[in-house]
């Protein structure tokens, strides 16, 4: 998602000192990462009924949200303030006031935990708020409008995630999980606006002989269908609307995916999983087609985005970010590999075994919750040092 050139980086002795509030990648990458495995963890466990703890948000409603506003919104907003420098050569949030807005993050992920939930709700509104100017600042300075869309994005994630919380305290009268349905599908959009402009840029400057290819009017198609499935999902309209968006955009999304040539990645572990993790924003929209006829529970459904697309994209931007910010080689080493097989696992058992073989359930979801987990230590475990530490090349970052 950030345009990172598949070139070799300098390897150089880094300068010493921390480098973590030097720009927004740092900090959120590593909170995301540390979140995402304590959070599945802990959600796995009480799933299992091995903890009586009391929440705000209990069961799968917390999870959902968490997952969602806690782990995702992090990692779109270390993206976005290391992408928008980049875009506008304009300073995004660093220093003090970058970790003023990691703390409003991480105040709201205790605060969720607690019987406070107006607190909560202001800490995560505050927070959206801060990553809209944090980004809307230089967007609008250097007039940036193609990506004006990105600060409606962030405080559109804000609004759904304020009238969560108020649904929660019955403050309005709207379903809750349809919020968290609208939450999913922004992401989705923001993957697909995103995954269209640098996945066929990666893959060619990566692979010798890759030409993606791009067709204006599958790109128009593609993102068309997807605002229509968000349309049939906000409005509730009837399945067979939903069914007929789902089924467009898994058609237009799988010919998207084919003119990139993924089959030519498989040697490029740090651009093949940009393009396994995009597949399964296919399988999920066909296996939404298959939802609306209800062949399939929407809870798979689900999780063939959030586990698979979701989780696989952040884990291969994670990575490619963090080394082509820091000076480092862009190859996945091992401990990076063995976290996308990790993560792509997760996906499969979280989505199919329990598709096929219902009984396997509760192991199923423990299962992937814990390759869920041991991937993100691995994450945390590889990139900890590189976002502490100042880049190798002695640059600014």
């Amino acid at each position: 998602m950030i345009a990172v050139p598949d070139i070799p980086s300098p390897q150089s002795r880094p300068a010493a000192g921390s480098a973590f509030w030097n720009i927004g990648f740092r900090p959120f990458y590593l909170l995301a990462a540390i979140f995402a495995a304590v959070s599945i963890a802990r959600w796995v466990a009480q799933f299992a009924g091995w903890t009586g703890a009391h929440m705000l948000v209990t069961g799968p409603l917390w999870h959902a949200h968490e997952m969602i506003f806690g782990y995702a919104f992090a990692v779109i907003t270390g993206f976005l303030f290391t992408a928008v420098r980049n875009w506008t050569s304009q300073p995004t949030p660093a220093g003090a006031t970058l970790a003023l807005i990691a703390g409003l993050w991480l105040a709201g992920r205790v605060l969720v935990l607690t019987p406070w939930p107006l607190y909560a709700a202001v800490t995560d509104t505050a927070f959206a708020i801060a990553v809209a100017v944090g980004i809307g600042v230089p967007l609008f300075k250097s007039r940036s409008r193609r990506n004006y869309f990105f600060v409606v994005l962030v405080l559109v994630l804000g609004a759904v995630n304020l009238g969560f919380y108020l649904a929660m305290a019955d403050w309005i009268h709207v379903a809750v999980g349809r919020g968290l349905r609208f939450g999913i599908d922004l992401i989705l959009l923001l993957m697909v606006v995103m995954g269209g402009r640098v996945i066929p840029m990666f893959t060619a400057n990566a692979v010798p002989g890759a030409k993606p290819l791009r067709f204006r009017w599958l790109e128009y198609l593609a993102l068309a269908s997807v605002f229509a499935l968000l349309a049939t999902d906000v409005l509730e309209l009837p399945a067979l609307a939903t069914g007929l968006a789902a089924g467009i955009a898994a058609a237009a999304h799988s010919a998207r995916l084919a003119l990139w040539q993924p089959w030519l990645t498989i040697r490029r572990p740090i651009v093949w999983i940009l393009h396994v993790s995009y597949a399964w924003i296919s399988v999920y929209l066909a296996l939404r087609v298959l939802a609306s006829m209800g062949l399939v529970p929407i809870s798979l459904v689900t999780h063939a985005l959030t586990v698979g697309a979701i989780g696989g994209l952040t884990v291969g931007m994670m990575t490619r970010t963090a080394r082509g910010h820091t000076g480092r080689l862009l190859e996945a080493g091992q401990l990076e590999m063995a976290c996308y097989a990790l993560v792509q696992l997760a996906a499969i058992v979280r989505v199919f075994v329990p598709l096929f073989m219902p009984r396997w359930y509760l192991g199923a979801v423990l299962a992937s919750g814990a390759l869920w987990a041991v991937a993100f230590i691995l994450l945390v475990v590889n990139l900890g040092p590189m976002l502490l530490k100042p880049r190798l090349d002695g640059r600014s970052g």
